[in-house]
C-alpha cells in the first residue's frame, strides 16, 4: 500500500511539474532574434528582402528543385495550406529559397514553382548570399555526391513569418497541413500586429 502511495505521489508531482501544453501544434518562435534577413533575388533576377513581405503572413522553405521528395511534398502542402486559409479570407504567401544556386537557374525555379501553384516566390542567391540567408534563418545544408551528380542534404523546415516580418512559428516537413491550418488561424485571431 504504501509503495502505491509512493507511486501515485511521483505521478501527481511530476504532472504538476510538466508545462502545459501550448496553443500550437507547430514550435512557437515568438521572440526568436534570428530569421531577420532575406535579402535574394527572385526567378526574374529582382531583388526582394524581407521587408517586401511586411502586412503578409509568408509560408517560407528552402530546398532545391532536384529534391526528390520531401521539398515538392513541402510545396504541396503548403498550397493546400493557403487554399484553406483563403476560405477564410486569409492570405498567405508561399516563399521558396534554393540551397542549390549552382543547379537552380532563375528559369528553372520558376518552372518549378509553378508546378505547385500560381504566385509562389522563388528565391535564389549566389553562393555567398545563399549561405548568408540559410545562415540568418539557422538552415545547414552541403552537397552529398551521387553516382551521377550530388544531392543536397539540407534543415526541411517550414517558417511562418507574421506581417511584422518577424518570425512566428517553425513547422516539421511532416507535420499534417490540418495541424498548419489550425496553428495559422489561431495566430491570426490571436495577434495584434503593431500598425
Amino acid at each position: 500500500m504504501r509503495l502505491l502511495f509512493a507511486c501515485c505521489l511521483v505521478l501527481l508531482l511530476a504532472a504538476c511539474g510538466a508545462p502545459p501544453p501550448g496553443p500550437y501544434h507547430g514550435t512557437d518562435l515568438s521572440g526568436a532574434s534570428y530569421g531577420r534577413m532575406l535579402d535574394l533575388d527572385d526567378a526574374e533576377g529582382r531583388p526582394v528582402s524581407l521587408g517586401d513581405f511586411r502586412g503578409d503572413y509568408v509560408l517560407l522553405s528552402f530546398g532545391y528543385t532536384h529534391c526528390p521528395e520531401v521539398c515538392p511534398t513541402s510545396l504541396l502542402k503548403a498550397t493546400q495550406v493557403r487554399r484553406a486559409l483563403a476560405d477564410d479570407g486569409t492570405p498567405l504567401r508561399i516563399v521558396f529559397v534554393t540551397v542549390d544556386p549552382k543547379r537552380d537557374t532563375g528559369e528553372i525555379l520558376a518552372g518549378y514553382v509553378s508546378a505547385f501553384g500560381p504566385d509562389i516566390v522563388a528565391l535564389r542567391g549566389d553562393d555567398m548570399q545563399t549561405r548568408l540567408v540559410a545562415q540568418a534563418f539557422r538552415v545547414t545544408y552541403r552537397e552529398v555526391p551521387t553516382s551521377s551528380s550530388y544531392a543536397m542534404d539540407h534543415t526541411m523546415v517550414n517558417y511562418l513569418i507574421g506581417p511584422d516580418g518577424r518570425l512566428r512559428l517553425a513547422f516539421q516537413y511532416d507535420q499534417p497541413a490540418a495541424e498548419i491550418v489550425e496553428d495559422i488561424r489561431h495566430l491570426v485571431t490571436t495577434a495584434h500586429v503593431p500598425g
